[in-house]
């Protein structure tokens, strides 16, 4: 965004807002004008959240969760089931699926999905330490808890031809509507969808 009638500054956040998902130039703007005149301590929080946020986090070394710990809590906690994993596309469905309370095994987040349009290939996302989780731990059953659309049912059909034979390959139950994230189901019908998951098979 450029303009001589506007602070380079303001130009800068505007751009920066706009980079996040979700956030168009409109909103963009507005977040920005918004901060400029909230109080100091405000935008003050707001950088030093971020800053914080960049600092104390990484990825856990055994799921590739957001963590502050290594390994993440959900690894390092005795009581849940280490044979039994749930693969997830993103850190924010782990937190959905954790809202139900009906799973007690851990989790291996794949960081996207494979999406060839965007140029994202198995070699971009978390497969290989999946694959290599499993030939080195022993895990009895993995669930593909990828989103149901194409790029979901594409990265669950990978996983499944590398895997197969390896151990109980599941998908999620068809409770959840196409093109839907988990992020944004209700717990009630994500809980359904863990409990009726399916063998996967060849087709």
């Amino acid at each position: 965004m450029s303009n001589k009638a506007i602070p380079l500054s303001v130009t800068n956040l505007i751009d920066e807002f706009s980079r996040l998902p979700g956030i168009g130039p409109k909103t963009a703007a507005r977040l920005t004008y918004y901060l400029l005149r909230a109080a100091d301590e405000h935008a003050l929080a707001l950088s030093e959240a971020l800053r914080d946020l960049k600092a104390s986090t990484r990825f856990c070394s055994i799921c590739f969760n957001i963590t502050e710990k290594d390994p993440c809590l959900i690894c390092a906690d005795e009581s849940r089931d280490p044979g039994l994993i749930c693969v997830v596309e993103e850190p924010l469905d782990v937190i959905a699926i954790e809202r139900t309370g009906s799973f007690n095994g851990r989790y291996h987040v794949l960081h996207g999905a494979i999406n060839p349009m965007e140029g994202v290939g198995p070699e971009n996302l978390r497969i290989a330490e999946l694959i290599h989780r499993v030939e080195t731990t022993p895990i009895r059953e993995a669930i593909i808890a990828t989103n149901v659309g194409l790029e979901g049912d594409a990265t669950a059909m990978y996983i499944h031809q590398r895997l197969k034979g390896r151990l109980r390959l599941t998908r999620l139950a068809r409770g959840l509507p196409v093109g839907g994230d988990l992020e944004y189901a209700d717990s009630i019908t994500l809980s359904g969808a863990l409990d009726g998951r399916r063998d996967m098979l060849d087709e």
